[in-house]
């Protein structure tokens, strides 16, 4: 973990990278932005009632003197973002609606970002997925060429690290989606330290099995082949053939991706989910993230049950991908 944050500590030092944070309140984000503080390495900007966060800091025996705390219900920049988000929603809001909408955190938050007066968010102590991710679809959008959003997890151990997608939003992904999903997490490994080389999971290898199912995955990994022809990415592999070696001699000989991929594209979200938790309960990986993908300016979410490390590290992780955007 360590060098994972090592990594991304270099990248983002110095470059004045302002992260938003919604739930301003929470004991465990409050916790959070005095280590960053402290730090000096993101500049963490809380929202909510700064008489409550000053109080709840104080309990904590903790100074926020020196962060930016700000309030939607009382902002100066209110009536600006109000007018932005107006013109982005495009006749889909009216002023009042955005009054409304804009005292929520979240959607405030967001519209920081959208308006460059942040960098990028951090939500979800308090709030669900839906509330995190929501404003962002709505606001900051996906990228040209993107069409869903994506979560990946990144997995350490010692020096293992590999990346895990889609373990979040995605339910059941065409064969369009999983090949966009594969080509933006290269890009986020890439971000990690990690060299990307991408397989293509199904319980197939190289047509040993056929199904609706594994030609779903031979299909996205010809569109992402066409698409990105330059990285090192091959399918449908089952997860044995894509990480051991042997495995990939005996099974997909003159595959690109020999027994060595670190991008690991799961065919559905039930498949990502429960092979990212079985590799963190079971083999002892660090799982970092959700970080989410595919969106013009990075937003992440985090889960309810995390802890103030938690925060933290997802902080630096939006940083760096703020950093690299």
């Amino acid at each position: 973990m360590s060098d994972l944050f090592g990594t991304i500590k270099q990248q983002v030092t110095g470059k004045n990278v302002r992260i938003v944070l919604p739930e301003g309140e929470d004991e465990r984000i409050i916790e959070a932005t005095a280590r960053l503080q402290e730090e000096g390495i993101v500049v963490p900007i809380l929202l909510g009632n700064k008489a409550s966060i000053t109080e709840k800091a104080a309990a904590l025996n903790i100074s926020l003197e020196n962060v930016v705390i700000r309030d939607p219900e009382s902002d100066a920049d209110f009536n600006e973002l109000v007018a932005a988000f107006v013109e982005r929603r495009k006749g889909k809001a009216t002023e009042e609606d955005a009054k409304r909408m804009l005292k929520d955190p979240n959607y405030f938050g967001t519209m920081l970002v959208f308006t460059g007066k942040a960098d990028g968010l951090v939500s979800g102590a308090a709030h669900s997925t839906g509330d995190t991710v929501r404003p962002a679809l709505q606001i900051i959008k996906t990228k040209p060429g993107i069409s869903k959003v994506a979560g990946a997890m990144i997995m350490v151990k010692e020096d293992q690290r590999y990346l895990f997608s889609d373990v979040a939003i995605n339910i059941a992904p065409s064969a369009e989606d999983l090949a966009e999903n594969a080509i933006v997490s290269a890009e986020t490994a890439s971000i990690f330290g990690i060299d990307p080389r991408v397989a293509m999971l199904s319980f197939s290898t190289k047509g040993s099995a056929k199904s609706d199912e594994t030609e779903k995955v031979v299909a996205a990994t010809a569109i992402a082949q066409e698409k990105a022809p330059e990285l090192a990415l091959d399918g449908e592999f089952q997860f044995d053939a894509a990480f051991v070696p042997s495995v990939a001699e005996k099974k997909a000989p003159g595959s690109k991706i020999k027994g060595d991929a670190n991008v690991f594209i799961f065919p559905s979200l039930e498949a990502g989910n429960i092979g990212y938790k079985i590799a963190q309960r079971l083999g002892d990986f660090e799982a970092v993230g959700p970080i989410l993908q595919g969106l013009n300016a990075p937003v992440n979410d985090l889960s309810r049950g995390c802890n103030a490390a938690d925060v933290y590290h997802l902080t630096l992780i939006t940083a760096a991908q703020a950093v690299n955007k």
